[in-house]
């Protein structure tokens, strides 16, 4: 008997002795059914690694990407609900270092006149607000006119930026809520863009979401699970846009208005570095920011480390920290989510969680810490957002 047949032929005698070859152990030993439901495997790591708790970041931050306040988007209501009371909100802020945090969905008109008033003017240093397009004007004829005196008259009121959602180029349509999907690149939004520019308004812009949002539901897409619990979270098919069709169409605004401030949040595109770094060679007026995407940064350390040294001065700090009770735990405002940013950004920690989760809840992977030295740290935790935001060192 050769080795080939040797091998072929142990499974089928070890099977007839009631032994499972794969696992070396009974039958008796193994689920009844022969395997093991998805959402019950917690493998625990066999790595004896470095854990590092970092409670505090370094140096006083900036988390340029929060929601503290939500409006009502496509309602056409100009109000806010606030997710927590900014009491709550200082205790962490003190505890993780954290010196100003950024509501990016801060509303329009009275939301955002309110949302200044409980924040900005209540704190001053500690909340920034930015302000919203009022997409259900969208319908106007004189829309284009009426955005662009809403901003100013969101500056007038104390509003820093223009916090743009995927609201834009994924669920805005011609009739609201109906008919065609409104373009990233419209003109009608033309206007906005260059009032923004000469108030000095930077635009926080989020356009797309991971790539396997676009892809089919299916054994082949890595984020199978995340996608099988909220479905509604996937644009693949009907008549949505590409993600490479919404960045490029971003691209196209960012070049038409060349003197207005654009960060792309989410670091524009997280799983294509390369793209964004000619992006960002070809657009000076780009930067990005980290929010939640430490989960994709994380797990390929040496490219980011690279795309950090050489975007430094254009990275800015951010979380996507939204109150505790939503479905997205790498997002939670809380200790922990600071601190495993903290970890990630200046340790050299591997194969850790990116999130404080039972089962990872974008994908079934680790990180890696990058471990930035205090030069680069300094600027992205603070001076990056303070020259865009227009505050002292």
């Amino acid at each position: 008997m050769n080795r080939r047949q040797l091998i072929k032929a142990v499974p089928a005698a070890v099977a007839g002795m009631g032994m499972n070859p794969a696992m070396g152990q009974s039958h008796e030993n193994s689920p009844k059914d022969g395997g093991l439901p998805l959402e019950q495997y917690e493998p625990k790591s066999m790595l004896h690694a470095a854990e590092t708790h970092v409670p505090r970041s370094r140096f006083p931050l900036i988390d340029f990407h929060t929601h503290i306040t939500w409006s009502g988007e496509l309602s056409g209501k100009d109000k806010v609900t606030f997710t927590e009371k900014p009491e709550e909100l200082l205790r962490v802020m003190d505890r993780k270092n954290i010196h100003t945090m950024v509501n990016l969905t801060g509303g329009y008109a009275n939301g955002l006149a309110e949302s200044i008033r409980v924040l900005q003017q209540a704190h001053p240093g500690r909340f920034i607000v930015f302000t919203e397009p009022w997409w259900s004007k969208i319908e106007d004829p004189n829309y284009p006119k009426f955005q662009a005196d809403q901003i100013e008259a969101a500056h007038k009121a104390g509003a820093k930026g223009i916090k743009v959602l995927k609201i834009l180029g994924l669920f805005l349509r011609e009739h609201i809520k109906e008919g065609k999907l409104v373009a990233i690149d419209d003109r009608r939004f033309d206007p906005m863009w260059e009032a923004a520019a000469a108030l000095k308004m930077p635009i926080a812009m989020h356009i797309s979401d991971p790539e396997a949002f676009f892809l089919p539901i299916d054994r082949f897409n890595e984020r199978w699970e995340e996608l099988h619990a909220h479905p509604d979270w996937s644009f693949h098919g009907k008549d949505f846009p590409s993600n490479m069709e919404l960045q490029e169409a971003r691209r196209r605004v960012m070049r038409r208005h060349p003197k207005t401030q654009f960060v792309c949040l989410h670091v524009a595109d997280s799983e294509n570095l390369d793209y964004v770094t000619e992006c960002m060679d070809s657009h000076p007026n780009m930067a990005v920011d980290i929010a939640a995407r430490i989960g994709e940064l994380g797990r390929q350390p040496r490219a980011s480390r690279k795309f950090f040294d050489r975007h430094q001065d254009r990275i800015l700090f951010g979380t996507d920290a939204v109150p505790k009770g939503y479905e997205t735990p790498q997002q939670v405002f809380e200790d922990a989510l600071y601190e495993t940013y903290y970890r990630f950004r200046g340790t050299e920690d591997e194969y850790f969680d990116y999130a404080p989760a039972r089962v990872p809840p974008q994908g079934r992977w680790r990180i890696y810490g990058i471990g930035l030295p205090e030069g680069i740290l300094r600027k992205v935790y603070w001076g990056n957002a303070a020259r865009l935001l227009g505050l002292s060192a």
